[in-house]
């Protein structure tokens, strides 16, 4: 009867060799001879072994400071991040002003010849103008789009500065704090650059609106006549309210 357990035991055994060929191992064979629980520990430990868990560059460090020094790694990586869409935003924005400012030049150069033009030449400076407000609807666009990957980077700047300060690196939290300061100034003076340039560009098109009501009011003086263009091809009797975009109106 015992010459037949172990008989049974051994093509256990062989049939698992097979199976396994790592449980050739007489090593690992021999943990069959102990309890479950021992073979159960082993299992677990291999388990948390597979486990990514940094271990000490320097083991001369606590675990304090090798904490301070992950959260100064930090901070400089969210500054680089922070500076790069600072850059872009601003650059974004400069374009956007210059666009600006060009299409308030052509409008006024219009208003000025406007009376001394035929009609294909109007009609060509028209195209002109229509280009122009394509490429600014296009940079208000880009800028918008910069500005919230730049208002994503302050966040995660001001949750390393603190990170930094709960860890105890204290230089590298105001390191961070002193730059979201300085890339904030930054892109405030841009801002208030296209801001003027935008409240110039709705000056302008309110005055052209008043002076086209008061040119087609009764009482006002008559419409030039020759080479006049139809309204619907002047630029002027085209700067309606509605295609004002909102941001030229606001007060801020």
């Amino acid at each position: 009867m015992a010459s037949l357990s172990r008989r049974l035991v051994w093509n256990a055994f062989r049939l698992l060799r097979q199976t396994f060929p790592v449980v050739q191992n007489r090593s690992f064979l021999g943990l069959f001879k102990g309890s479950w629980r021992r073979v159960l520990s082993v299992g677990v430990g291999a388990s948390l072994c597979a486990i990514p868990v940094g271990q000490r560059s320097e083991p001369g460090l606590s675990n304090e400071s090798l904490i301070k020094r992950a959260a100064s790694l930090v901070t400089d990586s969210t500054q680089t991040f922070l500076s790069q869409t600072t850059y872009a935003l601003i650059e974004s924005l400069t374009e956007y002003t210059k666009t600006v400012y060009a299409l308030v030049s052509l409008q006024q150069k219009y208003t000025s010849l406007v009376n001394k033009l035929n009609s294909n030449e109007e009609g060509a400076i028209w195209q002109v103008i229509i280009g122009a407000r394509v490429q600014m609807k296009k940079l208000q666009d880009e800028y918008l789009k910069y500005e919230a990957n730049w208002a994503r980077a302050v966040r995660i700047s001001e949750m390393a500065a603190e990170a930094a300060y709960l860890a105890g690196a204290d230089q590298a939290s105001v390191t961070v704090r002193n730059h979201i300061q300085l890339v904030q100034t930054q892109i405030q003076e841009t801002r208030e650059l296209a801001l003027k340039a935008e409240a110039l560009l709705a000056a302008f098109q309110s005055e052209e609106i008043k002076k086209e009501d008061k040119d087609n009011s009764p009482d006002g003086d008559s419409p030039r006549s020759g080479d006049s263009p139809r309204s619907g091809d002047n630029p002027r009797s085209s700067l309606s309210d509605e295609e004002v975009p909102e941001a030229y109106l606001r007060e801020d």
